[in-house]
This record gives C-alpha cells, sequence and structure tokens, in this order.
C-alpha cells in the first residue's frame, strides 16, 4: 500500500505557505505574546533555552513556522505549557536529525503539550517519562513516506506516569504504537486519529484506562491492550474500550523484527493479550481483513513469577461487525485456510495455562448477538501441542465482571 503524508497533511493554505519553507520573521512571529520563541538567531538553540529557562506555571509559545531541528529537546520544569500557533502552523521537522533520540522528551509533571506537530523523528516522537498530570491535545506526530520499520517506534509515548490524557492528537506511521500508554495509572485516549502504524492505539501495563471517541485506521492492528513480563509494573487491568471506530487496519507489519508487535496480524480490529478486566462496547469494528477481535495469551517464554499470561474477565458487548475476516493474515492464515478461508469476527486461542501452571479462571463473556460468530482455536496451553488443538464455535460459560468506574483526571476540564 502506498501512501503519503505529505500529500494529506500540505493540503492546509496554512500549511503551504510554508511547507518546506525557512521560517522567517515575517511570517513566524506573530503577535507578540509572552513566552514567545524567538526566530532571531538558531531557532532551536533558543526553544531549547526557553524550555530550560521556564518557570513552573508559565507558557512557552512555538511561532508559525516550519523548523528544521538536527537535536532532541527536552523539558523538565513543572507545570510548563508549550504551545504552538496550530497542528498546521508550526511544525517541528526531524527529518535531518542526528542520533536515534525522541524529538521531545517530557519528564516533569503538570506538563500540557499543545497546537503543534513533529515530525520525521529517528526515534519516538513525543515522550513522556514519570510525568503525571501530563497533557497531549492538539497534536500531531507523523513520519512522511511508506510505511518503514526505520521510522521511529512511538507518536506519543508517555510512561510511568499517573494521570495521563492523550485528545485530538493524529499519528501516523509508528514502526510500532502511534499512541502508546506504559505501565501507567489513570488515563484517558480520546477523540484521537491513529493511522499507518503498526500498532494504532496501545495500553500496555497499564491501570484504568477509557480508550474512546477514536478512529483507528489503515494500521496493522488497531487498539491493543497488552500486559508483558519483566517489566516494572505488570498486572494491567481495568481497561473500557468504546465509542471508537476501528476500521481498514490492513497495512502490512513493518515493525522491525524482534519487536512485540512484529507478531501483530496485519488485519486485527482489538488484541488483548495476558490483561484483565477489558470492557469492549458500542464500538464499530468494519473491514479489518483477519478478525475484529483477537484474544490471546502471551506466546513466549517468561520467568516473571508474578505474571499471568492468560487475558481474564473480558467483556465485549453491543458492537458492530461489519466486513472482514476474509484475508487473514499471519498466525491466523492457516487456520483461516483450515476452516474454509473465513474467519469469524471474535477470535479467542483458547488458552487457560502455561505449561504446567493452573488453570486461571478465564470468564470471557462474549455478549454479543448471536450472528456475530466467534472462534476458540482451543490451543489449551502452552508450549503449543498440535495434538492437543481442539476448536470450538461454542461460546464460553461466563459471568460478567462490573464495568470499571469511569477514569476521572485532575487537569480533565471537561
Amino acid at each position: 500500500m502506498k501512501w503519503t503524508i505529505l500529500g494529506s497533511a500540505c493540503l492546509s493554505m496554512a500549511f503551504l505557505a510554508s511547507c518546506g519553507q525557512p521560517a522567517s520573521k515575517d511570517d513566524a512571529v506573530g503577535p507578540d505574546l509572552p513566552g514567545l520563541v524567538s526566530v532571531e538567531g538558531d531557532f532551536a538553540t533558543n526553544l531549547q533555552t526557553a524550555l530550560i529557562e521556564a518557570e513552573p506555571g508559565s507558557t512557552v509559545r512555538l511561532p508559525e513556522g516550519h523548523f528544521q531541528l538536527e537535536t532532541g529537546l527536552s523539558l523538565d520544569v513543572n507545570g510548563v505549557t508549550l504551545m504552538g500557533a496550530g497542528e498546521d502552523k508550526t511544525i517541528l521537522d526531524f527529518a535531518g536529525q542526528t542520533g536515534a533520540g525522541e524529538g521531545l522528551l517530557v519528564t516533569s509533571d503538570g506538563v500540557t503539550l499543545t497546537g503543534f506537530a513533529i515530525r520525521d523523528t529517528k526515534g519516538d516522537g513525543i515522550k513522556s517519562k514519570g510525568a503525571d498530570r501530563i497533557t497531549y491535545r492538539d497534536l500531531t506526530v507523523e513520519w512522511s513516506g511508506d510505511p518503514e520499520e526505520t521510522n521511529g517506534a512511538y507518536g506519543v509515548y508517555p510512561v510511568e506516569s499517573q494521570d495521563v490524557l492523550v485528545e485530538n492528537v493524529t499519528v501516523r506511521g509508528a514502526s510500532d504504537a502511534g499512541i502508546y500508554v506504559g505501565q501507567s495509572n489513570n488515563i484517558i485516549v480520546r477523540n484521537s486519529l491513529a493511522e499507518f502504524n503498526v500498532a494504532g492505539i496501545e495500553i500496555e501495563n497499564s491501570m484504568h484506562a477509557d480508550v474512546y471517541g477514536n478512529t483507528a485506521r489503515y494500521n496493522t492492528g488497531g487498539i491493543l491492550v497488552f500486559d508483558l513480563p519483566d517489566l516494572p509494573q505488570t498486572g494491567g487491568h481495568s481497561t473500557r474500550i468504546f465509542d471508537n471506530e476501528i476500521m481498514d487496519n490492513n497495512t502490512r507489519n513493518f515493525a522491525p523484527a524482534g519487536n512485540i508487535v512484529a507478531g501483530v496480524p496485519s488485519g486485527t480490529g482489538v488484541i488483548i493479550m495476558a490483561n484483565r478486566n477489558v470492557h469492549v462496547f458500542s464500538n464499530t469494528f468494519s473491514n479489518n481483513r483477519s478478525a475484529h477481535v483477537l484474544l490471546t495469551a502471551y506466546p513466549e517464554p517468561f520467568s516473571d513469577e508474578a505474571y499471568n499470561p492468560i487475558p481474564r474477565d473480558v467483556v465485549l458487548t453491543g458492537n458492530s461487525y461489519s466486513g472482514g475476516g476474509d484475508d487473514a493474515q499471519g498466525m491466523l492464515q492457516p487456520i483461516a485456510t483450515a476452516i474454509g478461508g473465513q474467519l469469524p469476527a471474535i477470535v479467542a486461542d483458547g488458552v487457560a495455562t502455561w505449561e504446567t501452571g493452573s488453570v486461571p479462571t478465564t470468564n470471557i463473556s462474549v455478549q454479543e448477538d448471536e450472528s456475530v460468530g466467534f472462534l476458540d482455536l482451543g490451543i489449551g496451553k502452552y508450549p503449543l501441542d498440535p495434538a492437543s488443538i481442539a476448536p470450538s464455535n461454542q461460546r464460553p460459560a461466563a459471568m460478567p465482571v462490573e464495568q470499571p468506574a469511569a477514569v476521572v483526571l485532575p487537569q480533565d476540564e471537561s
């Protein structure tokens, strides 16, 4: 699939005026606002200096313009707002970046990032670590050209944080996940667009997340809820995925070999792996060529004794499904061939234990209309024993768990 980000991004007349052109004082400064970063001299140096010298609670304003930067930026002052003139008006372009770092790294609390675009970083677009009460709002992070494994791994990448808000964000072209929240607690991802990434939106090793009002399209996999072993925080639980459009996630998997998402089959809408208390409801699924929903255990050996590799207490209800399932990819392709070429909307691997471990209560509750197809692959356990596989179209008996309470964030004014 050919796709060109610049072709769509440069439709704006304001952006056409600055696309590919150096910023000038007349074009970029605009009103004389407090905290406005100067375009006189070296803009990158001016911006990094402004971030270092910012007072807690202040606003650093980015002027309008298309700015070329060769090194990444960092912010470690609490309460700072970094504000651009608009996603199509303030573009920080890292195509000439030296090294493999992120475009912007935030390590302070109470930060708001809004109103600008970051393009073509060698590493992640925007990363925040240990940054509580962080807000990503009205941002674009993208890699131009075709999907390539050399693109940065993550678009927006908050980790190890409390109270994370991602809203009205667009990410394109990430070789791992467009919008990724990991090892965090109290999360909202809403009203955002993730397209042409390997994983559109990913919640990993995190607790209490609401993912809603988003569009995940043209990715390899639309929305992922994972829990992985051997990380500082495991035991992810209590995620709600609702009111999203999850469609046409059929882009080839272009993740680097060895990456955990390199195993995501092209054409999957939602994947839930080794996580607990995940509720998927009121979403619209369409034309995901492998399966709309995939429920799977973690398939690799692990040594983390506290880790549970099995998805548990999952509820699927009230979703709309159309098309898809007719061109299964990756590990799902031979399964589809064996049953006639078509996979149902919902596929579960049926794994209930790892090696000689005890069998937990998986409690997978499929409360969809009877017309919505379901397939349990009947793998039973890992390591895989082909002789023991027993596929079934029977929905599992389950007692749906209570839905988690809505996530409330202190910085959310909506």
